[in-house]
């Protein structure tokens, strides 16, 4: 037993040295700089390694080569007694706002690249991590300020994180400004250089390689001898370092009574496989040599099971001794490994921790398929019991135990064998495949599969001969990756041609079935055949000349995709080639009428959200004895809930008490959600109405604790007596289960629509469409603090869009006061709607809590709590008919809809209007709309960006493509002629159409079709679509028309004695840019008192958090008006202060020539001035609406053997009236536009029988990445004439442009009929190739069963047919 001296784990973050000596090994590393560091900057989004927010630099020194190596890590999944030896630098370690800020930090913010902020410190040391590595490299020295980075390179560093704010193009421009090979001229919209300006390197913070912050203390090179770190009665942690001691505590732990033992080595398992109980003895496996290893030789790469994936990547792509095939082998290998998770996750995961979960988990793993055809081999020992086995004996036997360790892979070279007849030559052929949601990994694959073959060919025949092939596939639902050799003995020796490659994809679909429960069994089965064709059917078409004259589509006999030619002088795929985006356009306008606001200035305090600087409730320090809660919540629809247990007798690890409906006190009320259309419990009392209704808050010391507790409480249901839960909108029809809509909200008819439908030429008669849900996906998760205060107070920290109703319902339910509670929100990590009604529960209980127990309490949702109980948009079914005329003109349109609200009111009510709103954006002729909000025993949906405007918009377009589908007509043509004249927009807007100056939308749909040359691309695809197979494009204009209402919002100005301003609004900075549109607006409305020194001035200016105590009458943030509403707030707040302070201005000019600001201020204190001003701003009600336009042209390309989509290019013109700040408006139509890709391709929102959510963290729920954006985003903000009745002429940004999104999914449906057509002239047939239905989102199975789930077999047969 080692001396209990040499029991401490010693390691540094941002430089200062940490020594623990007792640690709770299960403790993350996040969990560590969170709760024991004042570095707050690292933060958890998902708990899965599957976003970005909590990457750190993680560098360690290698005493062997005698150098530090660094990476990131996820925080969150690396166990912090993994880290002896090891420093962290977090993005505070970067710079800071009393140091000075790194260049990293100040470009993110020029170039306006954080909204809400909460995903910028994670992107900022991915970035970090590949500019520190890149300046290690031998590359020469780029010019000064300058990386040795590449565009490429620099975009790849932040491909793994998300942001579900900024669109991701921002982001991009700050990392590729770095970059020694980027043009600046394709950099966008920033604050270091004007339009006009010469875009010069020297104007951007200055980036000097050679004066890099040290990452790695000295101190540690003491520390790097491995120890037994921890050894107690409760838990353990050890390092092992051979194999045999390994063994020895294997035997000696497992035989302990209760142990459970636990190997380690980058624990990156637990972000898929949550761990629900505690582990008292962990073993590290990370300093055994014999285990972390790599050797090579010329017949092959032994890689030790230990090494994570990024070191088997680099190893697989070192030129070794094998030959030029295996060179090129290995690297493919290496190529496929790259999308094997995040770059974060790959940097600690080990290849052999990889292969265990497949064998043991059956995890779908990719490395596991590529290895299995490759004929890799395993080392695997199990007591002194050492067995080399292939890797199909090892995932085919009974699951490993935790005596069986794997100690190695060996991936074998691969040469040509050598064939003795100089007639005969031959080549080898590998390839590996994947299908997955994102094109550059992050992402669980549909399907993978690989392929080695070696094939021959004699120079007097004309033809391929397949010598031998291997084919694995895998994640298809199986338990592992499977070798498929029924197909590989049928193949062999064969001569390939159409008609065996046609019967050996039949007989590969026979064996390659998908198992039952997996999701798109059919499409997964279509992909088995795809990607046999894509790697076969080259060789059928390309015959001898791979080997006479490397025939096109190959390199040295290695395929690359010639089924899907490339078209030379196609400007995407060269552009492919040098980066992920494209350059782009931003064109704004800055209007200096109104100077500073106008002006597109960054952000407020987007540099200290850089350096992690930035407060958001998690960040605030617990104080002593803080509690943290987790909620329990039902897995039933509809059921009594006889009692809640734990699974122990005892309370779990950790727990005090557990909060329910009982503990709210006495003369409070049972609620958690309040509006003025209903309300919705806190907790069920007795009867659970919906799967992820709160049961109960369990409270613990640690939010793990929490966590872990509510994870493990049994609940006892019982649905005796009840009747079948109301989990459809049909079952709510049936009974009658609807909410009222308010008189406001009901749907207006336009003209007569029985006359119009009776009159019209044609008709589509009951054509029904279902949308689904979405959710928000904000980075920062529900989050609350309670502090009890004195006089029974309390004081409540909540990320949400609403303090003051937030207050309400904590009163309410407390039976106290209002103001006796005081809830205070500085900003939110991300709202999208989700932090307005959703985030008052989460406060409540919070509040609940912490009034019972009398102690701070404090509550994070996990991520898959978050989206099991907040809900998200909302599903409904559609439809409807409509009469037109032989020309396109819609004359009649009837659209009924039932809206799945869950089951409380919510938003829902409101939802008939906004659909409405939206729908109204063409000439319909007679309009007739019927909304049905039907209450279901689900999670109450509520309002999310874009709330039935996003629904409402995709009806329309729906109709506009069934009916030029109808005529043959072109789509485009059908949007014109229906577009509004001015007298038909006032007659279905009435007075949000305003004055017809206003009508900008005619003027921007011709506009973006010049700017986009809408119609020369039209013809290029038309050319394009003819000559490629399997790849087609389509192209699409949309309009978008958008109403909003002005909304009422406290607004106060203050001046401080020296000068300084203090400014409070209602609205909250929820990432919109709220804070700096106020900042200029209250600069420009004291701009009448300054004589001079108007250079500096917005710095004196400070917009403090929201305070429902302070300023009352706040109000909710939505609506996409709520900047406005507040900069008129503060506006009229100026005004009443320049009306106090210009007869002591006018003074003091009798006296000196120049008044300054400082002088003005002294002198009014002295005089007795009141400089604070306050207003409640109430908008003209008979113009508060207004209309908001904007059009937008999309074009993208399918993949018809996967249905993978690429947005190749959109361009936007999108009408802000006088912008008060064009980069704020930027940032909002991009992120908006992006987060519509989601809606429309990406995320499915998915519940199992019973309405509970199954898509519960990044493993199943994808938003758009920045590899899934445009390649190129185009964007044009339109200054438009002035509106007198809006802020300063100013109009909406934030929600609008969501509704653009739709013209990707149109130019996806125009692609596909495309396909259509080539598969309909395969089978011979004269089937209409436009009449179907594209759903909502349009994955990767919806686009490839629209293509044919058949298409390859179809081209094979018309071939066949045609011999």
């Amino acid at each position: 037993m080692e001396d209990k001296e040499q029991w401490k784990l010693v390691f540094a973050v941002n430089g200062g040295r940490f020594e623990l000596s007792n640690v709770d090994p299960s403790t993350t590393l996040l969990e560590f700089l969170r709760t024991q560091t004042p570095y707050k900057g690292t933060k958890l989004g998902c708990g899965e390694g599957g976003c970005g927010a909590c990457v750190v630099l993680l560098s360690k020194y290698d005493p062997v080569l005698e150098q530090v190596e660094e990476f990131t890590v996820s925080s969150c999944l690396t166990l912090i007694c993994s880290l002896n030896g090891c420093s962290i630098t977090t993005t505070e370690g970067l710079g800071n706002s009393k140091s000075g800020f790194h260049p990293i930090h100040q470009r993110f913010a020029g170039f306006h690249a954080s909204q809400c902020g909460y995903c910028t410190p994670g992107m900022c040391m991915s970035f970090f991590s590949a500019l520190l590595n890149s300046e290690k490299s031998q590359r020469p020295d780029p010019p000064p300020g300058f990386s040795k980075l590449t565009v490429a390179e620099a975009e790849k560093a932040i491909a793994s994180n998300l942001c579900r704010c900024t669109g991701y193009r921002p982001i991009a421009d700050a990392c590729k400004s770095f970059a020694s090979d980027v043009d600046l001229e394709d950099l966008g919209l920033n604050c270091f250089w004007k339009n006009g300006e010469s875009k010069d390197v020297s104007k951007l913070p200055f980036y000097d390689q050679k004066s890099e912050i040290s990452t790695f203390p000295e101190f540690l090179k003491e520390e790097m001898k491995p120890k037994t770190l921890l050894d107690s009665e409760e838990c353990s942690w050890y390092n092992p370092v051979s194999i045999e001691e390994l063994q020895s505590l294997l035997e000696s732990k497992l035989t302990e009574n209760g142990a459970r033992v636990k190997l380690v080595v980058g624990n990156t398992g637990t972000g898929y496989y949550k761990e629900l109980e505690h582990f008292n003895t962990y073993i590290s496996l990370k300093h055994i040599p014999d285990l972390s290893m790599i050797r090579r030789d010329s017949s092959g790469i032994e890689i030790g099971a230990t090494v994570t994936i990024s070191k088997a990547i680099q190893a697989l792509r070192e030129d070794g001794e094998g030959g030029f095939h295996s060179t090129i082998f290995f690297k493919k290998i290496a190529d496929h490994m790259d999308k094997v998770a995040t770059v974060f996750i790959r940097n600690t995961a080990s290849l052999g921790g990889n292969l265990v979960m497949a064998q043991r988990n059956h995890f779908p793993s990719d490395i596991a398929t590529i290895l299995l055809a490759t004929d890799s081999l395993v080392d695997i020992q199990k007591g002194c019991r050492r067995q080399k086995l292939t890797l199909e004996e090892f995932l085919e036997m009974p699951p490993c135990d935790s005596e069986t360790i794997l100690l190695s892979v060996t991936i074998p070279s691969w040469e040509p064998v050598e064939n003795s007849s100089s007639e005969t030559k031959t080549q080898l052929l590998f390839e590996t495949y994947r299908a997955a949601p994102r094109p550059l990994g992050n992402a669980l694959p549909y399907l993978n599969a690989a392929f080695l073959a070696q094939i021959s060919s004699c120079i007097s025949s004309d033809g391929v001969v397949l010598e031998s092939v291997q084919l694995s596939f895998g994640a298809y639902g199986t338990k592992h990756a499977i070798r498929v050799r029924k197909v590989e003995e049928f193949l062999a020796g064969k001569f390939l041609n159409v008609g065996l490659l046609f019967e050996a994809i039949k007989l590969l679909r026979e064996i390659v079935v998908p198992d039952k429960g997996i999701s798109h069994p059919p499409y997964r089965s279509s992909l088995v055949a795809s990607f046999l064709f894509d790697f076969l059917h080259p060789l059928v078409e390309a015959r001898t000349g791979i080997f006479s004259d490397g025939l096109n589509g190959y390199i040295n006999g290695f395929p690359v995709k010639a089924s899907r030619p490339v078209n030379e002088f196609d400007q995407f795929d060269q552009t492919k080639r040098l980066g992920i985006l494209s350059p782009a356009k931003q064109l704004v306008k800055v209007n200096r009428e109104f100077h500073p606001v106008g002006e597109p200035i960054k952000k407020t305090g987007a540099e200290i959200q850089a350096s992690g600087e930035a407060v958001y409730v998690d960040d605030i320090p617990s104080p002593k004895d803080c509690l943290h809660g987790a909620f329990i919540y039902s897995t039933k629809p509809l059921a009594h809930v006889k009692g809640i247990k734990f699974k122990s007798t005892v309370l779990p690890r950790g727990v005090l008490g557990v909060i329910s409906v009982k503990d709210i006190p006495a003369g409070g009320k049972n609620i958690g959600i309040t509006s003025s259309l209903g309300y919705e419990p806190l907790f069920a009392d007795g009867l659970t109405e919906f799967a992820g209704q709160a049961l109960a808050l369990v409270v613990a010391d640690t939010q793990k604790h929490a966590d872990m507790a509510a994870a493990n409480a049994v609940v006892d249901y019982d649905t005796e007596g009840l009747e079948a839960p109301i989990l459809t909108v049909e079952d709510a029809v049936e009974k009658s289960s609807f909410f009222t809509i308010p008189p406001f909200a009901k749907p207006k008819q336009v003209g007569d629509f029985a006359k119009e439908m009776a009159e019209a030429e044609h008709k589509i008669l009951s054509e029904e469409v279902n949308l689904e849900s979405q959710y928000y996906f904000y980075m920062e998760t529900q989050t609350t603090f309670a502090m009890p205060d004195e006089d029974n107070c309390m004081v409540v920290y909540s990320s949400s869009q609403c303090s003051e109703d937030t207050q309400m319902v904590i009163a309410s339910c407390l039976g106290m006061p209002e103001h006796n509670v005081r809830v205070i929100t500085r900003r939110v990590g991300g709202g999208f709607g989700g932090k307005a009604y959703r985030a008052m529960p989460v406060a409540t209980a919070c509040a609940v809590a912490a009034h019972k127990l009398n102690r701070p309490v404090r509550i994070y949702l996990n991520r898959r709590t978050d989206m099991i109980m907040t809900g998200g948009r909302h599903p409904m079914k559609i439809n409807y008919s409509a009469g037109f005329k032989s020309n396109g003109k819609i004359t009649a349109l009837r659209v009924d809809i039932l809206i799945n609200a869950g089951i409380s009111e919510d938003f829902s009510p409101i939802m008939p209007h906004t659909i409405e709103r939206a729908l109204k954006k063409y000439d319909w002729g007679a309009l007739s709309l019927d909304v049905k909000v039907c209450k279901t025993n689900h999670t109450s949906k509520s309002a999310m960006r874009a709330p039935g405007d996003v629904q409402g918009s995709y009806i329309a377009e729906a109709v506009i493509e069934h009916v030029a589908s109808y005529l043959s007509m072109e789509v485009d043509s059908v949007r014109n002629i229906n577009l509004h004249s001015f007298e038909s927009l006032k007659l279905y807007y009435e007075k949000g159409a305003g004055e017809s100056l206003e009508y900008t939308l005619p003027s921007i749909f011709d506009k973006v079709a010049v700017s986009s040359s809408f119609q020369q691309r039209i013809a290029e695809i038309r050319h394009f679509n003819s000559c490629n197979k399997w790849r087609k494009r389509g192209i699409s204009r949309v309009p978008a028309v958008y109403e909003v209402a002005v909304r009422t919002t406290a607004g106060r100005v203050s001046i401080l004695n020296d000068g300084s301003i203090v400014v409070e609004v209602g609205g909250i900075e929820i990432g919109q840019g709220l804070w700096t549109k106020v900042k200029q607006m209250v600069a420009f409305g004291l701009s009448p008192l300054l004589c001079s020194g108007r250079e500096g001035f917005l710095e004196k200016i400070r917009v403090v958090q929201a305070d429902s105590l302070s300023l009352v009458q706040g109000g909710l943030t939505a609506g996409s008006t709520t900047s406005e509403s507040s900069c008129a707030a503060v506006r009229e707040c100026c005004d009443m202060l320049v009306e106090r302070l210009t007869p002591v201005k006018e003074r003091l000019r009798k006296q000196m020539d120049t008044v300054s600001w400082d002088v003005l201020i002294l002198q009014a204190h002295l005089q007795y001035v009141n400089l604070s001003a306050s207003t409640f701003y109430v908008p003209d009600f008979t113009s508060n609406q207004y209309l908001n336009y904007g059009a937008a042209v999309s074009e993208v390309e399918i993949d018809l053997l996967t249905g993978a989509t690429t947005i190749l290019q959109t361009d936007i013109i999108y009408d802000c009236g006088q912008s008060l700040n064009p980069a704020v408006d930027l940032g909002q139509i991009e992120g908006a536009f992006v987060q519509g890709i989601g809606f429309f391709m990406l995320e499915e929102n998915l519940t199992n029988s019973d309405g509970l959510v199954v898509s519960e963290g990044t493993w199943t729920y994808k938003i758009p990445t920045i590899d899934t954006i445009p390649k190129r985003l185009n964007v044009e903000i339109l200054n438009s004439e002035h509106h007198e009745k809006r802020v300063l002429s100013s109009k909406a940004s934030g929600e609008p442009p969501l509704l653009l999104a739709v013209s990707v999914h149109c130019a996806i449906r125009a692609a596909i009929i495309e396909a259509r057509k080539q598969l309909l002239s395969w089978k011979g047939s004269d089937g209409s190739c436009s009449s179907f239905q594209l759903k909502v989102p349009a994955t990767m199975p919806v686009i490839k069963e629209l293509c044919g789930l058949d298409n390859v077999e179809s081209y094979l047969q018309s071939l066949l047919s045609h011999q």
